[in-house]
């Protein structure tokens, strides 16, 4: 009879409730920095990017299972290739079309001369 393997890397039940915990709140936090007026307004973007990446962490660790223990690390490599080939694929597109944009429509030529030059 085969084991459940579902749970034997180390990640039970309990490590999914505080979990999904830490995720809710994480969430009421960033809604209550924007809703409940307690910070000042200059302060509200970065506190809701630190508590999004807080809770992009504790999601990649409870639910993923990535991390640095030798029965994660084949998963975590595969999820940084991801993002590398991503932020490249990415990247690439968005240099290639604004140097499209630059050099298909020179902006030191008014319309009306664009016209002449027909």
């Amino acid at each position: 009879m085969e084991k459940n393997t579902a749970h034997n890397d180390g990640h039970s039940m309990s490590n999914s409730v505080i979990g999904f915990a830490l995720s809710l709140i994480l969430t009421i936090l960033a809604f209550g920095a924007v809703m409940w007026g307690v910070l000042p307004h200059d302060m509200i973007m970065p506190v809701v990017v630190i508590l999004g990446v807080l809770q992009l962490i504790a999601q990649l660790y409870f639910f993923l299972h990535l991390g640095l223990a030798p029965e994660h690390r084949e998963n975590t490599v595969y999820l940084i290739l991801t993002v590398m080939l991503i932020v490249v694929i990415v990247g690439l597109s968005l240099w290639v079309m604004h140097n499209a944009n630059v050099n298909m429509m020179p902006m030191h030529m008014s319309t009306s001369d664009a016209m002449l030059h027909q």
